[in-house]
């Protein structure tokens, strides 16, 4: 049971993830995925890669030996396509499409060179790992470029071999230099091909598949079938990915847990008809980002209780009334409820607070904002923009809501003073800055206005 630490955005800082650890082995997490993106320390020709708040090697040293000691195997995930690489000038010339930062040139010897690079670096600081996941999930726009047209145009030649042979390529290049080392892919290219055309591509001899879905009704036979498939192509061992929060909308502020407990649920169902000797383990998955360029969705420390509830029904085999007892006794949270986001109690895990004021945020920010400037029928009716700009403002007509608008703004203030404290225990200030940006600016600079405006008339 890996639990993915998607780091593409809002990345933690080194020592709250340290402090999960305990909690997550004692939920029943027996590995970490990570996807480092931008935060890994790159030296070199690479060290450009480097986001400004990368975790430097003495942070991923000591949280790696934290990870160990607590029993957690590592597998580290390097996301080939390299949206996070191919978007700088330097690498624009390895693009597949010139003008999209979505798939690598496969024609390219440069290409594996990058990779090989890329690979070598964070193998360093890996030292022992079983796993190391090569992502390879929607490739987009691979074959698309003019070298691949020209390749397609030669004879037997097919957009999924062509996909085969780089992700061919990219494990062969892994396998060549830690031939101890198995890797892991996202299956989503490969659901479609015929056994045929996996089974001669050699693909399944160096590869495990992760067959993906997030879903709370998954094609519970389907994913059976596609599963027996892929062992008679040969693969020797597939994993299972799940979510327990980013799957849900692309700028969500807070988990529905109810939908990802179902998601474990369904994928529970799927392993009780599988061969036990197929399956090699469950990924949870925990997206910060859909990719590299999309907004932020549910911040790390909202989605424990999420975590948690996954974690322990896979541990146990469902969720029942025990299990529930048992995570709000490991949160510290008197009251967890998976299908309503209000009545999260506050729990004592790290970062809980983040969680308790997010909600807060979440819920009660833009509508309070909303209930004032657009359902109060003075502000509506007597200072509308037109007025507010025209300076037409009746005195009287003020008194009726100013007292009621910098009590509103004073209180948000407050709890946005509070949020921004809790949040630099945890991140950095450029993932604070962009989730502050897209969750609670726009509100609180319409309530500003109003009172600016109020104050000036």
């Amino acid at each position: 049971r890996l639990v993915h630490l998607d780091l593409k955005g809002a990345a933690p800082r080194a020592q709250y993830l340290e402090e999960l650890l305990p909690l997550l082995r004692s939920l029943g997490a027996t590995g970490l995925l990570l996807e480092y993106e931008d935060t890994f320390p790159y030296t070199g020709p690479l060290e450009l890669l480097q986001a400004p708040h990368a975790y430097s090697p003495a942070e991923l040293r000591a949280l790696l030996s934290r990870a160990r000691a607590q029993g957690l195997d590592v597998v580290p995930l390097l996301p080939f396509p390299l949206q996070f690489v191919l978007k700088h000038r330097e690498f624009a010339h390895l693009r597949e499409v010139k003008a999209l930062p979505n798939a690598l040139n496969p024609h390219k010897e440069e290409s594996l060179v990058l990779v090989k690079a890329m690979i070598d670096q964070v193998m360093a600081l890996h030292k022992d790992v079983q796993w190391f996941h090569i992502g390879c999930d929607e490739v987009y726009y691979l074959g698309e470029g003019e070298e691949s047209k020209q390749w397609l145009q030669q004879q037997d030649n097919t957009p999924e071999k062509l996909c085969l042979s780089h992700i061919k390529a990219v494990a062969t290049c892994l396998a060549s230099s830690y031939p101890t080392v198995t890797p892991i892919v996202w299956d989503d290219m490969l659901r479609g091909m015929s056994e045929e055309t996996l089974a001669e591509s050699g693909v399944p001899q160096l590869v495990q598949p992760m067959i993906w879905d997030y879903a709370a009704d998954i094609n519970v036979e389907g994913k059976v079938q596609l599963l027996e498939k892929y062992h008679r192509c040969g693969f020797s061992k597939v994993w299972f990915a799940s979510a327990f929060k980013g799957a849900t909308g692309v700028n969500q502020s807070l988990t529905p847990t109810g939908h990802h407990l179902r998601n474990q649920l369904e994928w529970l169902q799927v392993g009780s008809r599988s061969s036990p000797d197929v399956l090699e383990g469950i990924a949870l998955t925990g997206w910060q980002r859909y990719d590299h360029f999309s907004v932020l969705c549910e911040l790390l420390p909202v989605a424990i209780p999420s975590l948690a509830v996954c974690l322990q029904a896979l541990k146990n085999g469902g969720y029942s009334e025990e299990v529930k007892e048992n995570v709000e006794k490991l949160l510290g949270m008197s009251n967890l409820e998976i299908d309503t986001f209000m009545s999260t109690s506050p729990g004592t895990f790290p970062g809980s607070n983040i969680l308790t004021l997010v909600t807060q945020v979440s819920f009660y920010l833009k509508s309070s904002v909303d209930e004032l400037l657009e359902r109060n029928r003075y502000v509506t009716g007597w200072f509308s923009p037109y007025h507010r700009k025209r300076k037409i403002i009746h005195p009287i007509i003020m008194h009726h809501f100013q007292p009621d608008a910098v009590s509103l703004l004073s209180k948000w203030n407050a709890v946005v003073q509070d949020l921004q404290a809790a949040l630099e225990q945890v991140f950095h200030k450029c993932a604070i800055e962009e989730w502050m940006e897209e969750n609670v600016h726009p509100s609180l600079q319409k309530l500003q206005q109003v009172v600016d405006d109020l104050d000036e008339a």
